[in-house]
């Protein structure tokens, strides 16, 4: 029998649908000791100046609880935008994971203003030094400060909300749809922070692409008029 987990989750007011929330503390363990355990060079499809990224070397053992995320943000598209958002129990057979990765972030590392591909993404935090933590408390700017994540959607007067930002905790994930602009703030502290961010895509362009094939010379020639 399949161990049901406990979402709790937070929904920010603005455009897109962004959630927030607490994934359980041995989750974020296992995940941990796999990013520690990968190897796969992942830097090449990323765009971030990050010092070291690796592809997942097994995702099918995260599945159980991607397949739950997913069902949790069906639950909160539903209340979201009832009349765009897919059922809950459709929801997470519609989307397979794409790609699962590991950003080991150093100081003076940062990713750039970026989007990525498929149609939904995320990223958790695994690791939260208390170097990091330090050097963020010592902040007094306004942007997100040392190691802080932001996310960005349209443009407007300033009354409008465009941007929501956030300095992680360890255990924090972040759902969204893949087209969200977003980007990492770099840091000083001597110190590595780790997360992991993923990718779905929309199964039906899958199954739609299975179902074509490749069209021969003669079936290309077939409705010719001979001379």
């Amino acid at each position: 029998m399949t161990e049901k987990i406990r979402l709790d989750y937070q929904m920010f007011r603005w455009g897109p649908l962004l959630v927030k929330f607490k994934i359980p503390d041995d989750m974020r363990k296992k995940l941990l000791t796999e990013a520690n355990a990968s190897h796969k060079d992942f830097e090449k499809n990323l765009a971030g100046v990050i010092t070291k990224e690796v592809g997942f070397r097994d995702i099918e053992m995260f599945k159980p609880f991607f397949h739950t995320v997913f069902e949790m943000y069906a639950d909160a598209q539903s209340k979201w935008a009832p009349e765009v958002g897919s059922t809950i129990e459709t929801f997470k057979q519609q989307y397979l994971i794409e790609a699962l990765w590991a950003n080991f972030q150093g100081p003076g590392d940062f990713n750039p203003p970026h989007d990525h591909g498929g149609t939904l993404s995320w990223v958790i935090f695994l690791q939260m030094p208390k170097e990091l933590i330090e050097e963020r408390e010592k902040y007094k700017g306004r942007s997100a400060g040392p190691g802080g994540l932001t996310f960005i959607y349209g443009e407007g007067p300033r009354n409008y909300i465009s941007h929501h930002s956030f300095f992680p905790e360890e255990g924090d994930m972040f759902i969204f749809p893949a087209s969200l602009k977003h980007w990492v703030f770099p840091f000083k502290s001597d110190c590595v922070r780790i997360s992991v961010s993923g990718n779905v895509n929309d199964s039906i362009k899958y199954k739609d692409l299975k179902k074509l094939k490749e069209i021969k010379k003669d079936e290309r020639d077939i409705g010719k008029k001979s001379d």
